[in-house]
């Protein structure tokens, strides 16, 4: 059957078509069948969708994406015949039903999640078998490989090449933004690259792009790092292990993040983005995705013995994730605490402390003694922020912008302690929570500032935190969340006060 193309406006992960239902009746086609679309020797597969308002009898409705792979415009031909279901279903449904996945049927999946042959469904089952049933570590190299395939990968000219990447989990953790200038201070190569926010309050690209443009080429992230040292760019925008940014869509709306899934995930865009030593961040704690060391040593041990399988020298730390990162959460909130902290100014020291103590690891990867010591030489010194300022600078940012010249949401609430006491726990899952309610990290000036941190003292209706947004109406319910939440649990002689332990003053 021939098809008039109709480009319609629709926001989807799937490839998706759309047909009217009396077109669809005469090819025996269901919603969420698969069809094969052809135009002047150019075809690719589409999931469809039935409608009798969307399109007109003869008309195939076509998302954005589809038109601009197939070069098409509207009012074009397209030849369409019914696809059959991928073989990677019947894998993905072995692994839902507790089965080991062989070589070949990994290799398929990751094709099809590749050529977008399966639907948000299909996908989502797939991350709901890993996460259930998980995978051993055969299976999980073979995840590797069939990712970095997959993709492209950047062969630098320069080496030794240096990384680092956190799991996440804890709120508030930019230090990326100090790592990758102390590294390249001390004049070696860090190309980081870094995911978006999936269950967090802001991911490094969201908050470095507060900053500078994160959405580099390849060839920006290669010329870029072998000139100034370091970069920080999304990973999304380059074709490194591109199934992962397709299945980390499937896991957003699940806010599931698979342990084979991690382990893939990490060391397939580390690899290639070329990178030959690598320090990995675990926070562990209550609260955060590692809870308990134990798990935290298991993330180690097979971070480590999975990446000397692939080529690369790892070094994993266990980290405190009790509590976020320094006082700042969201991602225009936490570029501002990143710059103070470069700058010099009066931040919170557990900010400098993990920061210095991860980018000392790296250095003395590359032969630095005291890497530690030498990491905060270059930080006090102010030669990561003359970096910094290099690489925003070719990031197409500002150099001379400061902290002082990052702009928080209009719209803050202050929310205040109803007796005195000390600040016994945060809970970290509650702090992001409530900083995703006030708009974050799509909108950039949410964010959340922390007066005081576990174990501070509090006066009856002193300020705990600060919540920030740019919407009145996303302040509004972000605040009726934070005072249900009360993710700060300050003790005192009165153990809980019901119906409401927190105010806003």
């Amino acid at each position: 059957m021939k098809l008039k193309a109709k480009e319609i406006d629709l926001e989807s992960g799937d490839y998706v078509a759309i047909i009217n239902r009396k077109d669809a009746g005469k090819m025996g086609l269901r919603s969420q069948s698969r069809i094969n679309l052809k135009k002047e020797g150019r075809t690719t597969t589409a999931v469809i969708e039935l409608s009798e308002s969307l399109v007109a009898e003869g008309e195939i409705g076509l998302v954005e994406k589809v038109i601009d792979e197939m070069e098409a415009e509207e009012g074009d031909l397209f030849d369409i015949s019914e696809a059959g279901r991928p073989e990677s279903v019947e894998h993905i449904r072995e692994k839902l039903e507790g089965e080991d996945l062989s070589t070949h049927a990994i290799n398929e999946i990751v094709q099809d999640i590749v050529n977008r042959r399966l639907s948000d469904i299909e996908l989502s089952a797939y991350v709901s078998g890993i996460y259930a049933n998980g995978m051993n570590n055969r299976e999980i190299k073979d995840l590797i490989q069939s990712m970095i395939e997959t993709g492209d990968r950047i062969e630098f000219d320069k080496h030794p090449i240096f990384d680092h990447h956190s799991i996440g989990g804890v709120p508030g953790n930019k230090i990326t933004l100090l790592i990758v200038p102390i590294v390249a201070a001390a004049g070696l190569i860090i190309p980081k690259t870094s995911s978006r926010a999936i269950s967090s309050a802001g991911g490094t690209a969201d908050i470095f792009e507060t900053l500078a443009d994160v959405n580099l080429t390849a060839e920006e992230i290669k010329d870029i790092a072998e000139d100034v040292g370091g970069t920080i760019a999304w990973g999304g925008a380059v074709n490194l292990a591109p199934s992962d940014d397709l299945i980390i869509r499937a896991e957003y709306p699940l806010r599931i993040d698979p342990y084979p899934q991690v382990l893939a995930s990490v060391l397939s865009k580390k690899k290639a983005a070329g990178a030959e030593y690598l320090v990995m961040d675990i926070p562990v704690g209550e609260h955060t995705k590692v809870e308990t060391r134990e798990l935290g040593r298991r993330y180690a041990r097979d971070f480590v013995s999975l990446s000397e399988e692939i080529g690369i020298e790892t070094r994993c730390a266990l980290s405190y994730g009790g509590q976020p990162v320094g006082r700042a959460v969201g991602p225009a909130i936490e570029a501002k605490e990143a710059l103070m902290a470069l700058e010099g100014k009066e931040v919170p020291s557990s900010l400098i402390e993990k920061s210095t103590t991860l980018a000392g690891m790296i250095l003395e990867q590359s032969g630095i003694r005291e890497g530690k010591k030498e990491a905060k030489h270059l930080l006090e010194s102010g030669k990561a922020l003359d970096k910094m300022k290099e690489i925003i600078e070719r990031q197409n940012g500002d150099p001379e912008i400061d902290s002082t010249g990052v702009e928080l949401g209009d719209h803050s609430q202050r929310i205040c302690a109803v007796e005195e006491g000390y600040v016994d726990s945060i809970n970290n899952e509650q702090i992001i929570k409530i900083v995703r309610t006030a708009g974050g990290p799509h909108r950039k000036g949410a964010g959340l500032y922390l007066e005081k941190k576990k174990g501070d003292k509090v006066e009856k209706d002193e300020v705990l935190y600060t919540v920030y947004s740019e919407k009145e109406s996303d302040l509004e319910k972000a605040v009726k969340i934070a005072k249900h939440l009360k993710p700060l649990k300050v003790e005192g002689m009165i153990l809980e006060e019901h119906p409401d332990l927190q105010k806003v003053c």
